[in-house]
C-alpha cells in the first residue's frame, strides 16, 4: 500500500449544542467520516456549558463519527462552570480534548488551547492600569504559554494549531468593530509563527471571514458553523483542508 501523502482535516466550531439538539449532528458526523481522516471541534461545543448539552453531542459522536476527533473548549463551554465535566463527557465519547496538550495523527502534529481575547497588533491590550485589566491580559498570556507548551512537544514536520479564539484580525473582520478585541489575540499568532505551524483552525467569530494568514504565512481558517452555513449554503457546515504530511505550506 502506498504511503499516505496528505491528511484530510475536517473542522467545525460553534456547534452550540442545546438540550433540544438530540440527533442534530448525526448526519454531519457521518458525512465527515467519509470526507476526512480527522475531525477538529474548535470550541463552543455547547450553548450554555451544560453537561446535558455535552451528553447529547457526545451521543451523536459515538453513534455517527468513525474517524479520530480532537477538540478544544470555547467560552460558551465555561458558562455554567461545568467545563471539567464537559471535557470528561467528550473524552469518554472518544474525542481527544486539547488544553495546552498535543497529539499526533498519521505523522501530523496537533496542539490546542481555547485561547482568549486582547486584540491585535499595536492596539492589543497591555497589562497596565487597573488590576482587572492586568488579570484579563494575564489570561491571554497564560493561554499563549499553554499553546507554546503544546507545540513545543511536537516533533512532526507539520504542526497544526487548534483554537477557539483567533490569532489574527483578518478572520474576525466582518464582526462589529466594538468586539474585535474580544475575539482573539496577537499573542496566539506569535506562538503559531515561532513554532512554524502551517495551519490554524479557530471559531468564535460567527460573522468573520473564512481565511487569512499569519505574519509567518500560516494559513488560518475560521470554521465557525454559522459562517460556514452562510458561505456554503448547499453543503453541510464543516470545512475540509488537505495538509501534506511532508513539511510544505498548503496553499
Amino acid at each position: 500500500m502506498a504511503e499516505k501523502e496528505t491528511l484530510r482535516i475536517a473542522a467545525v466550531a460553534d456547534l452550540h449544542a442545546k438540550k433540544t439538539s438530540q440527533g442534530a449532528y448525526a448526519e454531519m458526523f457521518a458525512k465527515v467520516s467519509q470526507a476526512a481522516d480527522v475531525l477538529l471541534l474548535c470550541g463552543d461545543l455547547t450553548d450554555y456549558g451544560a453537561a446535558e448539552e455535552a451528553r447529547l453531542l457526545a451521543r451523536d459522536i459515538t453513534t455517527s463519527l468513525r474517524i479520530p476527533a480532537l477538540g478544544v473548549l470555547g467560552n460558551h463551554d465555561f458558562e455554567s462552570g461545568k467545563q471539567d465535566e464537559i471535557v470528561k463527557i467528550l473524552t469518554d465519547s472518544g474525542v481527544t480534548m486539547l488544553d495546552g496538550s498535543s497529539t499526533e495523527i498519521d505523522g501530523v502534529g496537533f496542539g490546542g488551547v481555547k485561547g482568549f481575547g486582547g486584540g491585535f497588533g499595536r492596539r492589543a491590550l497591555g497589562a497596565w492600569g487597573e488590576e482587572i485589566i492586568k488579570h484579563f491580559v494575564h489570561e491571554t498570556i497564560e493561554e499563549a504559554l499553554k499553546l507554546e507548551a503544546a507545540l513545543a512537544r511536537l516533533r512532526t514536520p507539520q504542526k497544526i494549531a487548534v483554537l477557539h479564539y483567533s490569532p489574527i484580525q483578518a478572520t474576525v473582520e466582518g464582526e462589529p468593530p466594538e468586539i474585535i478585541a474580544f475575539l482573539g489575540s496577537t499573542r496566539l499568532e506569535e506562538v503559531v509563527d515561532r513554532y512554524r505551524c502551517s495551519v490554524v483552525f479557530h471559531g468564535h467569530a460567527h460573522h468573520g471571514t473564512l481565511e487569512g494568514r499569519t505574519k509567518g504565512n500560516a494559513a488560518v481558517y475560521n470554521v465557525a458553523l454559522p459562517l460556514l452555513k452562510r458561505a456554503f449554503p448547499d453543503q453541510l457546515p464543516y470545512r475540509v483542508v488537505e495538509v501534506p504530511i511532508a513539511e510544505t505550506v498548503p496553499t
